[in-house]
């Protein structure tokens, strides 16, 4: 597949299963990720890899969050078990630079780049994923875990794995019409 191909027939699979990437696999989607966008080179990402054992402390960390916001059973166990979802989550991190001549929104988003070019590169792999944000991207004990400043702000967490099943169809082209205007 060629990488026109790669984009237009992109995809989030959330079906994900062993193996994770790994070795230049993973240092090759670390490599994309960084090669983000990135007005003033100030490189504002920080990656932090969840696998293995990461899994199990990253599943205590979203049970006890879950139990001291006082959530419901179902709530609680859904945080517990979300970690489990993929073999490999990549938390992306927006580590932003205040009072800087680029504005932290614009750092925010050269992150958020960051995340779709690691989800390209797995793809272009053979691995996918699905990059997952929500409530826990704010949360105070999931910032703190991450070690966020009052400035950085978690974009997202990309759980990245083999895709249990293979997608049936291609990815139909989007109507442009509603969101393409000239001016």
């Amino acid at each position: 597949m060629d990488s026109l191909e790669l984009l237009l027939q992109r995809r989030s699979v959330s079906r994900l299963t062993t193996p994770a990437p790994s070795g230049e696999a993973l240092d090759a989607i670390l490599q994309a990720g960084a090669r983000a966008p990135d007005h003033g080179g100030l490189k504002p990402w920080h990656f932090s890899l969840i696998h293995g054992e990461g899994l199990q402390r990253f599943s205590d960390l979203l049970r006890q969050a879950s139990i001291e916001d006082a959530l419901d059973d179902k709530a609680i166990e859904k945080a517990t078990q979300a970690p489990f979802r993929a073999p490999l989550i990549i938390t992306v991190v927006a580590r932003c630079q205040e009072n800087h001549k680029v504005p932290l929104w614009e750092q925010v988003v050269s992150a958020g780049c960051s995340v779709m070019a690691m989800q390209m590169a797995a793809q272009a792999q053979g691995f996918n994923g699905i990059w997952r944000s929500g409530a826990w991207t704010d949360h105070p004990k999931v910032r703190q875990a991450f070690d966020c400043q009052p400035q950085d702000k978690i974009v997202g967490f990309l759980y990245l794995g083999t895709p249990q099943f293979n997608a049936v169809s291609p990815v139909q082209p989007i109507d442009l019409g509603p969101y393409v205007s000239k001016f």
